[in-house]
């Protein structure tokens, strides 16, 4: 076992044990240069019988987590091996397992249930977005970390594998029983996504009752017989998710966020409220065909009939002194009334609306994009994308989406003007770009954004994969294409909003600051970076701020600039050129990590 206290690669000192497993020991660590702490999963050859099968097993997690850039995944930093020990340098998660939470108070409350479960469902459906897709395979309570602000973490991709399309059947039986569905133990075929979906759904089970189905009696019953307080809707949606059979399951992550997003409206009770509405809406309407008897005029009741049209309503969604709740719910009317489904605009307006309300539905010049919004609107597109793609509206939605995404996203890590929050903007925004740019070239479509989207999709899907990218010289082709986008997406934002400026520079000049040493491998000489340097740092002079959140981007590829005492970020080129040194953090500016 490590020792308290000491050093780990000359980098990281060991502070205290955190967790331990039958195969491994994790401990908390600290990187004292850069005031950092991490995680290090500890594995030791005579701590396991067959340390070969088990070094493999943890190669591939490491491997397919380097590969994975998600607020609510760890990262992967280091990766330390020799003949008796393995040891894993990972994000540390502060909070507790929410093993812990049942262990400590039993059953959750619902609503942070349903709460936990999307964030969920999004992980899930990134991993089942990827290409192959990644099935996680071990959904359970001890493997979601709880952190203090709410947001949870999945954790221990040891089971994970990616899909394979022409595979008949799994190579091994691996899950946790109770949790694992039944194909996980041979004989139904392959896992896939509906497999994440049956364990999802038994442990959305195991927190709502408090009842573990990994012990006696083994069984997951209908959650209300368990505790009648419930709601149906839940019951309904848990018993969808663990049916035996995957084809009687939700099909997708985003089908099943669409349900818990509106479980409410799933439960009988609200079903019996609405259709005593109905009753009392046609007792109103017959009345009120009485009344036209008596006065009132065909003209009135053309007004109403007009008043209950797309146009009428779109025009009604669009009144500002509506409340933002109204506004929102007229617009989701027009997306499911009968004969316009597909259409852009509501989409559109939805989006657009999200940017300027804050979170308590107020008007706001700081502009956000938060994970319950961005969370809303996908279930939304995805549930209506048949009906979009049929308009051929697919992909303009999905570049407003990604747009939005990228310039406004407001996740785990911060906004868009803090470290972090750049990243979390770029990574999410990744799908949405790859689901327009597939659709532009499925259809052959003559879309006014194509050039714009494509260099989008290039940025956001190189931040997604440069952790990946080998930083020994074979990335020489992704720095070189990168560098040509980076430089074309220069230009075209020149007459775009300060906050799409910002952001495209805040990238190119973290990039040519951090990894000079690899656009110098990929061929690009020091007058290439520099030049686009002072393309830049010219078009900086340019910019007028309007929000704090655009203020702290500003500042911050500024700072690059800066030569007080420090190199800057040409000063910081020229050196690689010259002495091709790592470059340390007291020599160097602050950059983006």
């Amino acid at each position: 076992m490590l020792e308290i206290g000491s050093m780990v690669n000359g980098k990281y000192r060991v502070l205290r044990e955190i967790g331990h497993g039958g195969m491994s020991v994790v401990y908390m660590a600290i990187d004292e240069k850069a005031n950092k702490t991490w995680a290090i999963k500890e594995v030791r050859k005579d701590g396991v019988l067959d340390f070969e099968a088990v070094r493999q097993g943890l190669a591939v997690e490491t491997e397919m987590l380097k590969r994975l850039r998600h607020p609510n995944l760890p990262s992967i930093v280091d990766v330390i091996e020799d003949d008796e020990i393995l040891l894993i340098v990972m994000d540390y998660v502060e909070g507790n397992a929410l093993s812990k939470e049942l262990t400590e108070h039993g059953a959750q409350p619902q609503e942070k249930v349903v709460e936990w479960a999307k964030q969920l469902c999004d992980v899930l459906g990134y991993l089942h977005s990827r290409t192959p897709a990644i099935i996680y395979r071990d959904m359970k309570p001890s493997n979601i970390m709880l952190k203090p602000n709410g947001q949870i973490v999945l954790i221990d991709f040891g089971t994970a594998r990616e899909y394979k399309d022409k595979n008949l059947a799994d190579t091994t039986c691996l899950g946790t029983v109770g949790y694992a569905a039944p194909e996980q133990f041979g004989g139904m075929g392959q896992t896939d996504a509906r497999t994440d979906i049956y364990g999802l759904g038994a442990t959305l089970y195991h927190l709502l009752t408090g009842n573990n189905p990994s012990q006696p009696p083994y069984q997951i019953k209908p959650i209300r017989s368990i505790n009648t307080s419930l709601s149906n809707g839940l019951e309904k949606i848990v018993e969808k998710c663990t049916q035996r059979d995957p084809d009687e399951r939700y099909k997708s992550c985003a089908e099943l966020m669409y349900d818990l997003e509106h479980y409410d409206e799933i439960d009988d009770q609200h079903k019996k409220r609405q259709r005593a509405k109905v009753m009392l809406f046609a007792v109103s309407l017959v009345v009120s065909l009485a009344s036209l008897a008596s006065g009132i005029t065909t003209q009135a009741l053309y007004v109403n009939q007009q008043n209950s049209t797309y146009d009428a309503r779109m025009s009604d969604a669009a009144q500002e002194q509506r409340n933002l709740s109204e506004r929102m719910d007229i617009y989701r009317e027009c997306i499911s009334m009968a004969g316009k489904q597909g259409e852009a605009d509501p989409f559109l307006k939805m989006i657009e609306l999200y940017e300027q309300y804050d979170s308590n539905g107020q008007p706001s010049d700081i502009y956000k994009f938060e994970s319950s919004e961005r969370n809303d609107m996908q279930s939304l597109i995805y549930s209506q994308s048949n009906e979009l793609k049929a308009r051929g509206n697919y992909a303009e939605v999905c570049y407003q989406m990604g747009v939005t995404t990228w310039l406004y996203y407001y996740g785990e890590s911060g906004y868009c003007g803090s470290d972090n929050g750049s990243y979390d903007s770029m990574i999410s925004s990744y799908t949405w770009f790859k689901e327009c740019m597939d659709e532009i070239e499925r259809t052959n479509m003559d879309f006014k954004n194509k050039n714009l989207a494509e260099i989008y999709y290039k940025l956001s899907k190189f931040a997604k994969d440069e952790n990946s990218i080998g930083l020994d010289g074979s990335g020489a082709e992704a720095y070189s294409s990168i560098y040509t986008d980076l430089c074309s997406m220069v230009k075209k934002v020149n007459n775009q909003t300060p906050i799409m400026q910002l952001r495209v520079y805040d990238y190119a000049t973290y990039l040519m600051y951090k990894r000079t040493a690899n656009f110098q491998q990929a061929g690009k000489s020091e007058r290439n970076l520099t030049d686009l340097c002072n393309q830049i740092e010219e078009a900086m002079d340019g910019i007028t701020v309007a929000s704090d959140a655009e203020q702290e981007l500003y500042d911050r590829i500024m700072a690059r600039y800066n030569t007080d005492g420090i190199m800057g970020l040409k000063e910081t080129i020229h050196y690689q050129y010259n002495n091709g040194a790592e470059l340390t953090e007291e020599n160097t500016a602050g950059g983006n990590e």
